[in-house]
């Protein structure tokens, strides 16, 4: 067998690691019929497949563009609704706090002007009790008066003239005597 190989390598002229004339031209013939059907089948569609990706990533890119600029569009209002709803807050407090003070000014006043008025009705409830009372006490002490001044006497003094006007004189006596000692 290697025999065979060396008869044989001897018959040829050609180098071994070259290939055949024929072998070259046909697969030049196949490489540039696949070359060209990549050049004008493939590549385009290639191409095409890469520019549609291109446009939908760039016009995905445009819409995150614009959700951002919407949603800092929105950030940026709500913070103005934030501040201005913060600011009418406070507007809101500071009008109870106004109106909390004038309902409690106005319980004050209205507090004030019952505890007068029951200080009046009671002054003169006491003042009616004390006139009361003073003639309840000048009938009494009347009574008793010409009951003493009978018996000291040893006289009736049952005429009412005469003993109203000795009751009368006797009380004012009296109260003479008191503001004279005050």
């Amino acid at each position: 067998m290697i025999n065979a190989v060396f008869v044989a390598a001897e018959g040829a002229d050609h180098n071994p690691l070259l290939p055949a004339t024929y072998d070259i031209v046909w697969s030049a013939v196949v490489f540039a019929i696949i070359l060209i059907a990549f050049w004008k089948v493939f590549l385009p569609k290639l191409q095409a497949m890469l520019d549609a990706r291109a446009e939908a990533i760039e016009g995905n890119i445009a819409k995150a563009d614009e959700a951002q600029a919407k949603a800092e569009a929105a950030l940026q209002e709500y913070t103005a609704q934030l501040a201005s709803a913060r600011q009418e807050a406070g507007e809101i407090r500071e009008a109870a706090r106004v109106d909390g003070d004038k309902i409690r000014a106005k319980a004050r006043e209205e507090a004030l002007a019952e505890q007068a008025r029951i200080a009046q009705a009671a002054q003169a409830q006491i003042e009616a009790d004390r006139q009361s009372a003073v003639v309840s006490l000048r009938k009494d002490v009347g009574s008793l008066a010409l009951g003493l001044a009978s018996s000291v006497v040893g006289e009736s003094l049952s005429d009412d003239q005469k003993a109203s006007a000795l009751v009368d004189r006797f009380l004012a006596d009296l109260e003479a005597s008191e503001k004279a000692a005050n």
